[in-house]
């Protein structure tokens, strides 16, 4: 890679991680495996940087490579890694009192939805994406992205329609 695209990516890279750390952990809900997405998304980002046509298009395809790592992940049988309780000693990343019970919710129901039909819910909701973009991120049809995000918003709605936290909606808060 010549000089000046290596430095090219550097500066992307570091304005990218935080937003797609951020989607990461929507998608697999733990900070260090999101982390870990990142990291393998931007090194096939980094592979394909040469001929990559950066048109305004290169978060769109470093955003499908860490979805693409973290549903890779999701499909395997099984990991070396041994799941562990939080750090205590790890201080909060903000003060979440007013919201911490409707995230927690929010989370444990995302976290209990298959990994295609969570992935077509963050890229929808959390990152905003059109059907059709979505679909493109996922290299699935449109069609697949509609029945999928109609099924996890259904499963979703049913987890909150008999708690409190039943007002809660998908677009008004902010992770």
């Amino acid at each position: 890679m010549r000089e000046r695209d290596e430095a090219e990516f550097v500066a992307f890279a570091q304005g990218a991680r935080e937003r797609l750390r951020r989607t990461a952990f929507l998608l697999c809900g733990d900070w260090d495996r999101a982390s870990d997405h990142v990291q393998e998304g931007l090194i096939r980002v980094y592979a394909a940087w040469p001929r990559l046509e950066r048109a305004g298009r290169e978060y769109a395809y470093a955003r499908k490579a860490v979805v693409s790592a973290v549903l890779d992940h999701a499909r395997r049988r099984s990991s070396t890694e041994l799941v562990i309780e939080p750090d205590p000693e790890r201080p909060a990343d903000g003060d979440f009192v007013d919201t911490l019970t409707a995230r927690a919710a929010l989370m444990e129901a995302l976290a209990g939805l298959p990994p295609r039909q969570r992935a077509c819910v963050v890229l929808r909701y959390f990152e905003d994406l059109s059907v059709a973009d979505t679909a493109t991120a996922l290299g699935c049809s449109q069609g697949n992205v509609k029945s999928q995000t109609a099924r996890a918003l259904d499963r979703l709605r049913s987890v909150f329609e008999d708690s409190p936290l039943g007002e809660l909606t998908l677009g008004a808060t902010s992770w």
